[in-house]
């Protein structure tokens, strides 16, 4: 099969790293992280043109399916592959990891969207640790507290003029994120519902730090959902 994984996550890279022994798979990237850990099969970076420009692509290489791996808030590009998919008849898988969901102890507060989690955070204390990305600082940047930042690039303006940013890349350790919450005595989580590895949140839990939690976009209708590498594959497969 000629397979597209829209990527960007560790699934889509481990699910190219598995599919490309038998299949010919290009792996394609927003291009917004500068240095992208490698990947298998042909890489190409940069959007597609919109929803025509996508189905013209898949047209042009005989695309046979097509994975949605990219992140759970990359909205934009899933409703683009849903739509794209629609009209050319590719078939299309969404590679999703499970949200998170709160455990005895947490203490959450679920908003919709980055704006009504600047309004909550702010009201919830004067020390914000934000790891919700480095595109969405815009939103907080009015907000008169103080911020740690953690991405893997650095940001661009506009920005909280009281912030420090944070360079990094997981994998995280609980030992360090419970670390970073106290030597900078974080008051407030910010995160997207990403899923994946919670150490930031058992973090928070164990030090009392309440959290605000921004909720996942609504996924197009009718898109098939997997939750896991091998799940993937299976449908691939035809199992």
């Amino acid at each position: 099969m000629r397979v597209l994984v829209l990527g960007g996550t560790t699934e889509g890279r481990l699910l190219a790293g598995e599919l490309v022994a038998d299949h010919e798979v290009t792996v394609s990237l927003a291009g917004r992280v500068r240095s992208p850990l490698p990947l298998p099969g042909e890489v190409r970076v940069g959007g597609f043109g919109g929803v025509d420009g996508l189905a013209a692509w898949l047209r042009g290489h005989g695309t046979d399916a097509v994975v949605d791996a990219t992140h759970p808030f990359a909205s934009t590009m899933t409703a683009h592959a849903a739509a794209a998919c629609a009209v050319t008849g590719v078939p299309l898988l969404r590679l999703q990891r499970p949200a998170w969901t709160p455990v005895p102890g947490d203490c959450w507060e679920t908003v919709p969207d980055l704006p009504a989690a600047a309004d909550l955070a702010a009201a919830l204390g004067d020390r914000i640790f934000l790891t919700t990305g480095r595109s969405g600082l815009a939103v907080f940047a009015p907000v008169d507290r103080w911020f740690l930042v953690r991405s893997v690039d650095p940001p661009e303006p506009p920005v909280p003029a009281r912030m420090q940013v944070l360079l990094d890349r997981g994998p995280f350790t609980l030992d360090g994120e419970r670390a970073l919450l106290r030597e900078h005595r974080i008051d407030v989580l910010v995160t997207k519902n990403s899923g994946g590895p919670a150490l930031k949140l058992a973090a928070a839990r164990e030090l009392g730090v309440p959290v605000v939690m921004v909720q996942r976009p609504a996924l197009p209708p009718g898109v098939t959902v997997v939750p896991t590498v091998g799940a993937a594959l299976d449908r691939l497969r035809g199992e």
